[in-house]
């Protein structure tokens, strides 16, 4: 199963994604999570986008779009699907993340 929550910041999809995730099982994917966790492990993607965080500016799409696919190939995600919660922000993100799972 794969579900993509979307809404206004406060709407409440953190809540319910946490709710979701211990009712199935299906591995949850928090944008902010895998970011800092790229980031914290020194990947080489991880690395690219440090550099925007830690000049307080927005992480490009085209580096969200990787860290975001890299977690979606891991083998949890491939098997039991994925919740995602703060992903896609961007009409870029969007057409990647339908790119990815066609």
């Amino acid at each position: 199963m794969r579900i993509i929550l979307l809404g206004l910041p406060g709407a409440g999809k953190g809540t319910q994604a946490q709710k979701l995730h211990a009712k199935t099982g299906i591995p949850l994917v928090v944008m902010g999570d895998i970011l800092r966790d790229a980031i914290e492990r020194k990947s080489p993607i991880g690395q690219q986008a440090e550099k925007y965080v830690s000049q307080g500016a927005l992480v490009p799409d085209e580096v969200v779009i990787q860290i975001v696919n890299v977690r979606l190939q891991q083998e949890d995600c491939v098997k039991k699907g994925f919740l995602l919660d703060g992903f896609p922000r961007t009409i870029q993100q969007a057409q990647a993340l339908e790119k990815e799972m066609a």
